[in-house]
């Protein structure tokens, strides 16, 4: 793939997880208030593991050759 600048990839990561933490209050919140909506609770899920996963990717890339 295209080689990302480091600088880049933290602002991202950063991105990332600022909408990841988002997410995650959001969801809190939909299952407290008892929201009717499952479906979309199903799919902020869904999303939230797969920016986890783009989180984990990047931050492996970032931290290259640490389990080798």
């Amino acid at each position: 793939g295209i080689l990302m600048e480091t600088a880049d990839v933290v602002r991202w990561l950063e991105e990332l997880r600022v909408e990841h933490r988002d997410l995650d209050e959001v969801i809190k919140y939909m299952i407290e208030t008892k929201h009717p909506d499952s479906m979309r609770i199903q799919r902020l899920k869904k999303r939230k593991l797969r920016l986890k996963d783009m989180i984990a990717k990047l931050e492996s890339e970032l931290i290259p050759n640490l389990d080798a």
